[in-house]
């Protein structure tokens, strides 16, 4: 794979991503491995005149244990700036749990989410600062500072705007909604799951700087993030699809569905509740094209999969994440269909 600044001649690229989740996180990196930013930037040279600005998703956020948890934000953050831990793809490498303990010796709840000892001081930070005033979006380029992710991380919105899951209650039989963090962690998505709401969702707006990224990119990516409650949460922050819709850069979506298989997460189980098949197809028509009222210009799509979407480009390439390198090639081939090819 070429470095930064040789031969393969990507030249001032501003590419502008919708992220969420691990898989989200694993992107952002190949379009850093492709352009040399970042970790692979040659040395301490600078990242040359490439931009890369990710909107990240916010649903998943939510207090636990007295601080502000921002798990996407935190993965991008920790993924791009070099301290994830690489087998679980969330969280510090290198973790301790001695909080954890402490917490379930003292019988607190919820005795479901476990936070890491490193990761805690993230989120002690964080809270401070949303206490002391400071939206998120300020919040967020205080963190990255410590870590140069070598991209602008951006929330997409500083409002709340929080996934919630209405569900039959296991133990009582009644329904009531829950944060996403307790669908998800806690029951694993194994409970009668009957829809999403995006709580706060109808009063936020689009954080700083979020519709610009969209508007002046010369490519927008759709990550192949969760598209249910990672990219659809992005898109319930009014305005969001609307940028989307009238950019004049093209936006290109990854298919997060393999032979009828998520890459990753529990996609599948999230686009049965809202009646999409888990297919490279029904995902595309789910996004639908900009020329008819959805916000794809191109879809790319695993090989042996087959979509049609009216008024978007289809194309088959590989979509396994398998590192960086491959990474890279799907980014590649993402510019060179939005007509940025070297």
């Amino acid at each position: 794979m070429p470095k930064h600044g040789d031969a393969l001649g990507y030249l001032d690229v501003k590419v502008t991503v919708l992220v969420g989740g691990v898989g989200g996180a694993r992107f952002l990196l190949g379009v850093q491995r492709l352009l040399g930013l970042g970790q692979f930037a040659p040395g301490a040279a600078p990242s040359g005149d490439h931009e890369l600005t990710a909107v990240v998703n916010i649903g998943d956020d939510a207090w636990m244990h007295g601080v502000r948890i921002c798990p996407d934000l935190d993965t991008c953050m920790y993924t791009l700036g070099g301290g994830i831990d690489s087998e679980r793809g969330w969280g510090h490498r290198n973790e301790t749990w001695n909080a954890k303990e402490e917490l379930a010796a003292y019988g607190v709840q919820p005795d479901w989410f476990g936070l890491g000892d490193r990761d805690l001081a993230t989120h002690l930070v964080r809270s401070q600062m949303l206490r002391a005033g400071y939206p998120l979006s300020a919040v967020t380029k205080a963190l990255c500072d410590r870590w140069n992710p070598g991209a602008e991380l951006l929330p997409a919105s500083d409002d709340r705007s929080e996934t919630h899951v209405v569900i039959t209650d296991p133990q009582t039989g009644d329904r009531r909604a829950i944060h996403f963090q307790e669908w998800w962690v806690r029951y694993r998505a194994q409970v009668p799951t009957h829809s999403f709401a995006f709580v706060g969702a109808e009063a936020a707006k689009a954080g700083p700087g979020v519709a610009d990224a969209i508007a002046g990119a010369d490519v927008v990516f759709i990550a192949p993030s969760n598209p249910v409650v990672s990219i659809g949460a992005i898109l319930a922050v009014p305005g969001l699809r609307a940028a989307l819709r009238s950019t004049p850069a093209p936006v290109i979506g990854y298919s997060p569905i393999i032979g009828g298989k998520p890459l990753r997460g529990m996609a599948d189980e999230c686009l049965s509740v809202i009646g999409v098949e888990s297919t490279s197809d029904a995902v595309g028509n789910h996004y639908g094209a900009r020329s008819g009222t959805g916000i794809l210009d191109g879809w790319l799509i695993a090989p042996g999969d087959t979509a049609q979407i009216p008024g978007a480009t289809v194309r088959e390439i590989p979509l396994l994440m398998h590192d960086p390198e491959a990474t890279a090639a799907m980014v590649a081939a993402g510019l060179e269909l939005a007509g940025r090819a070297p």
